[in-house]
């Protein structure tokens, strides 16, 4: 299998840890649809990253789509529940990760645009979609050592990721010291190799 993507993409580090945690053998194609003359659009008609190419060349994209697969396929540490009401809440939790993801990503996105082109209200939309969806984050962990249950899950991996964008690119959103049981998970986190190998470089 290849994974098609950029080391700076967090949706691509999601599943970067979910081949890591899960111990499957990959080659890591660096491409980005931001960068001229990419392949991404060949292998992805919405032009984003990540894809993943299969032995028999097919693709699949969109970071849950990928995940969902993955752990379909390779079922030593399931990352999700078989399925019912606890496989739900694990793809409820991916959905609001994934949601800080799009708020933070867009946030930034805008805010690289000229200045007299980007939306300063826009840009505020976003900001306050990435804050409120982190205060729910912290309210849904409570006290729990993991998001759902008492091991690792997708849920954790997604919600590493979306704490970590947030850090790597609007670095003025003190989540740390606002909700410190995430930040807590998210040391956790980082002492497993496949989050430490990831980090975004830069």
């Amino acid at each position: 299998m290849k994974l098609i993507g950029s080391l700076t993409s967090p949706y691509v580090r999601k599943i970067r840890i979910v081949l890591a945690e899960k111990k499957i053998d990959y080659d890591l194609v660096i491409d980005s649809p931001w960068a001229e003359g990419n392949q991404v659009a060949a292998l992805n008609p919405l032009g984003k990253v990540p894809v993943l190419v299969l032995d028999d060349n097919s693709t699949l994209y969109d970071s849950r789509v990928i995940a969902e697969y993955l752990d379909m396929v390779a079922p030593n540490s399931r990352l999700l529940p078989a399925s019912g009401r606890e496989r739900i809440s694990v793809k409820r939790w991916e959905a609001l990760a994934d949601g800080v993801l799009d708020a933070a990503v867009a946030a930034f996105l805008e805010a690289q645009r000229p200045l007299g082109e980007r939306s300063p209200s826009w840009i505020a939309r976003q900001r306050g979609k990435t804050t409120q969806a982190l205060k729910a984050m912290s309210e849904d962990l409570g006290e729990q050592p993991w998001c759902h249950g008492n091991s690792l899950s997708l849920a954790d991996i997604a919600v590493g990721c979306a704490l970590g964008y947030v850090s790597f690119r609007l670095g003025d959103i003190r989540w740390r010291e606002d909700y410190p049981n995430l930040s807590l998970l998210y040391e956790k986190l980082m002492q497993r190799p496949a989050f430490a190998e990831t980090v975004p470089p830069g």
